[in-house]
């Protein structure tokens, strides 16, 4: 079963062994803490990341953003970083949803499933009437994963894929 849970602070060697796994940048997906030790992790990054979440000390320019680990029973197989709300910069760079699958649980339609369970959870929280997500234009599997939760691309060139959900009415 796939369930996505908020970082947290009992999950904290498994969100850890997790969150180094995945590179500085791939496929547009950016992770800061690729290389952070684990005593780093466990003192400064979670409960930043726990913070942040509740909108508390967040950086100039910044929204809440929760890191939701995606979890297939009692293992992680992916991240995905969903923001509350978006300011202008974040409408045209990151957009609501970030996510990876770790490099191993690629190819079994988790990426899909947990950007439907993320987009679920942005439902609950965000005033937007639509979900702004990017990819590289080359990470078809990315491409596919929004467009089966219901996206439609708004904007296409040689390095990045706009998309949008609805997801109120106007």
């Amino acid at each position: 079963m796939l369930y996505l849970k908020a970082a947290n602070l009992e999950d904290e060697d498994k969100e850890y062994e997790a969150i180094i796994k995945f590179p500085e940048d791939e496929n547009g997906f950016k992770n800061q803490y690729f290389n952070v030790s684990k005593e780093k992790f466990k003192n400064d990054v979670l409960p930043k990341l726990i913070n942040n979440a509740k909108g508390i000390d967040l950086k100039e320019g910044w929204v809440p953003c929760t890191y939701y680990f995606l979890w297939k029973d009692e293992e992680i197989v992916g991240l995905y970083k969903v923001r509350h709300c978006l300011n202008e910069r974040l409408k045209k760079e990151a957009g609501h949803i970030g996510y990876g699958i770790i490099k191993e649980y690629r190819g079994k339609g988790y990426a899909t499933e947990g950007l439907r369970l993320a987009i679920e959870e942005l439902k609950k929280i965000t005033n937007d009437n639509e979900i702004y997500l990017f990819c590289n234009t080359d990470n078809i599997a990315s491409l596919k994963a929004q467009l089966k939760n219901g996206a439609y691309i708004v904007k296409q060139d040689k390095s990045k894929t706009h998309t949008r959900i609805k997801i109120k009415s106007e």
